[in-house]
């Protein structure tokens, strides 16, 4: 009996959350000038002046540029974070827990501006190199926690009697353990670079004006402009990160399905 108003309940909520995703992107096609709904005409018109732009087209690739990195350099320490963190006393393990975690416990307005005072000593303000190395301390909490939760399914007697048979340390990572945990390595990648392609208030101190990412970009247009391309390009930056999700929400599932070992 309770299923009809359990369902509309859902429907509402899902319809309250997803509603200006929605106008967004009903916005994005439209033929006015300024951000208006509903919209007078649909057009391609603002996406054409998006591709157009060497504005944000600039910011875009820049932001795809620094979020690759991320994701390399955030992988990599993340998943070697994780298997440390496995070989860890339970205290140890705790506190270093905390500390790796703690970019997604504090505000992201307080990191902001330590990083910006200890980057500005080094003159990385406004330069990529800057933008990287932050939006990696961003990623690594998410990929520790991705890998961790593969760990969890992994028998490392598998890996020890890899080395008693004669396997290097890193043979018996990379021929036992890594294929077993690959799922977890992957989604930690993907949400690595979807935490650096949308991450806006570090890059809002340490962009500068030489170092501008789409999402920056976008911060600027929406105070500055207000022209429904901004519109054009949160629909594509929607898109992507909706590809990604979906990305990531496969692989785990295909891990769900891995049997324990």
């Amino acid at each position: 009996m309770n299923r009809p108003a359990l369902l509309s309940a859902v429907v509402l909520v899902l319809l309250f959350l997803a509603l200006p995703i929605l106008l967004i992107i009903a916005v994005s096609f439209s033929s006015a000038t300024y951000l208006t709904f509903p919209p007078p005409a649909l057009g391609l018109r603002w996406y054409r002046a998006y591709f157009d732009s060497s504005g944000w087209l600039d910011a875009t690739w820049l932001s795809l540029a620094v979020g690759t990195a991320v994701v390399v350099l955030a992988t990599t320490l993340g998943t070697l974070a994780a298997l440390g963190l496995g070989r860890l006393p339970r205290a140890a393990r705790t506190a270093a827990a905390a500390l790796i975690l703690s970019p997604m416990i504090v505000p992201g307005i307080v990191v902001a501006i330590g990083v910006y005072y200890a980057y500005a000593r080094y003159r990385l303000i406004g330069t990529p190199l800057g933008l990287v190395l932050a939006h990696t301390c961003l990623a690594v909490p998410f990929v520790v926690t991705s890998v961790a939760a593969s760990l969890s399914n992994f028998d490392r007697r598998l890996e020890q009697a890899a080395r008693s048979l004669g396997a290097t340390p890193w043979g018996a990572f990379r021929q036992v353990t890594l294929p077993l945990i690959r799922s977890g390595v992957l989604v930690g990648a993907l949400f690595a670079f979807i935490t650096s392609f949308d991450e806006l208030i570090v890059a809002l101190f340490l962009s500068g004006s030489g170092a501008i990412t789409l999402p920056r970009r976008m911060w600027d247009d929406l105070r500055f402009a207000i022209d429904p391309t901004i519109a054009a390009v949160s629909t594509l930056t929607i898109a992507l990160t909706a590809l990604l999700l979906g990305g990531a929400h496969v692989l785990r599932i295909r891990a769900g399905r891995t049997p324990r070992v």
